[in-house]
């Protein structure tokens, strides 16, 4: 086996680890993301019970967010 071959399968064995590292990273990754919009979705979830349950106290805690935002970003 001379050099040549040497080189080219080793090339292909360091693709074949990036391959399967990639294929990893990306079903982890769509798994993640599957996790995180059943978060949100019980985030969501859980605040519309809160407003429905809570509405004055909704109401008030919006009211001074938007009070508290406004005073924020209106400072020069």
């Amino acid at each position: 086996m001379d050099i040549t071959d040497k080189v080219s399968d080793s090339a292909h064995a360091a693709y074949d680890k990036i391959a399967d590292a990639t294929s990893q990273a990306a079903e982890t990754l769509g798994e993640k993301g599957e996790q995180l919009k059943k978060t949100e979705q019980q985030l969501m979830k859980n605040c519309r019970s809160y407003i429905s349950e809570n509405p004055m106290t909704s109401v008030s805690i919006a009211v001074a967010a938007g009070f508290v935002l406004s005073r924020l970003f209106s400072r020069p």
